[in-house]
């Protein structure tokens, strides 16, 4: 048993950075911490099902669930005060995006599918086969949902520049007054 526990602490180690990392991109700060206890609480329980060398992509599925848990009782919650529900996307991806303001706009307008695939990819830094593994595709489904991600942010990117350059054109054509 020491050795199962000596394993996991290293694998702890290694891995909650980038576990946290995930969750802040997703959830307030406020929330980080307790859910990446959870994470790792249900990833030692179930510590025998992940394939070596797996760790980190096994590690977002289960923040993935987390994440969906924490939000489906923020809306209960939300609900039960008469409030709004939790925000769809996640603010720090936004905050990451907010220095080019057409960048942002082009990521708001793709769908979660879309977003969540190219913040694994692109932020969080894992390869599509760790990315399949985190979102229970298959690669090659990881691969074309990747590659219409990519497609759809370049059209969006593109529509957010040509909004942006009428935009500066309308303002500019406008009488002095």
């Amino acid at each position: 048993m020491p050795d199962a526990r000596a394993e996991f602490e290293a694998v702890y180690r290694q891995h909650l950075p980038a576990v946290s990392a995930y969750l802040a991109r997703r959830v307030d700060r406020d929330d980080v911490e307790d859910l990446a206890a959870d994470v790792f609480a249900i990833a030692w329980r179930k510590r025998a099902s992940v394939a070596p060398g797996e760790e980190l992509p096994w590690l977002y599925r289960i923040a993935s669930y987390q994440v969906s848990n924490h939000r489906r009782r923020a809306a209960v919650r939300a609900n039960a005060l008469g409030l709004l529900s939790a925000p769809d996307s996640a603010p720090a991806a936004d905050a990451l995006l907010g220095a080019d303001a057409e960048l942002a706009s082009a990521w708001r307008a793709l769908p979660g599918r879309h977003r969540e695939v190219l913040a694994l990819i692109v932020l969080d830094d894992v390869s599509v086969g760790e990315a399949a593994i985190a979102l229970g595709l298959s690669p090659n489904a990881v691969s074309i949902r990747l590659h219409r991600a990519k497609k759809a942010l370049a059209a969006a990117l593109a529509r957010a520049r040509d909004d942006a350059i009428s935009d500066a054109g309308e303002r500019s054509e406008a009488p002095a007054t």
